[in-house]
């Protein structure tokens, strides 16, 4: 990552936040999700450095410490979908999440700010195609989310938040 300053801030809106202790996705699609005992959907969130998202499915787990976090733009979602149909983590209005792959950003919602290190893309899974319709996998491409890692401790809330990149992938 490069020494470069840190973009001005832009304004954002988390409209969603989901934590949920299970895997609801898991044998095949056809069969149905599992349920989720809590629903998952909260208010707020506490993150923590390289961990991810206390109680979550993923928290502290290695082999998913550079996808700890997942965010996902509510633009690229058909109307009336939400985070308990596509079981990304954070549910932005306001910005091309997709479009930071290989950056550090901060958003900042209230309570400490959380950087995150977006690592890669999150492709939808043959499982859209069952819980929201046919044809969302393929039409959620190059939109379904990004996998991060928190760099900091934090928390998110939903509500008004600032988004900004804190550090530009290296050029050399």
């Amino acid at each position: 990552m490069s020494s470069s300053p840190a973009s001005p801030y832009r304004e954002v809106e988390v409209l969603q936040l989901l934590v949920s202790p299970v895997h609801r996705y898991s044998g095949r699609p056809a069969d149905g999700p599992t349920a989720d005992p809590d629903g998952g959907l909260v208010g707020q969130v506490e993150v923590r450095r390289q961990l991810g998202i206390v109680g979550d499915r993923y928290y502290a787990r290695r082999a998913h410490r550079d996808a700890a976090v997942t965010i996902m733009a509510v633009e690229a979602l058909p109307s009336g979908v939400d985070l308990r149909q596509t079981r990304r983590n954070v549910l932005l209005r306001g910005v091309d999440i997709d479009s930071y792959i290989g950056r550090t950003v901060e958003l900042a919602s209230g309570g400490s700010p959380v950087v995150l290190t977006v690592n890669r893309a999150a492709p939808p899974c043959a499982w859209m195609d069952s819980v929201i319709g046919p044809g969302t996998q393929r039409a959620l491409r190059g939109k379904g989310g990004v996998r991060c890692t928190p760099m900091t401790d934090g928390v998110i809330s939903v509500g008004a938040a600032r988004f900004r990149v804190v550090g530009q992938p290296d050029s050399g």
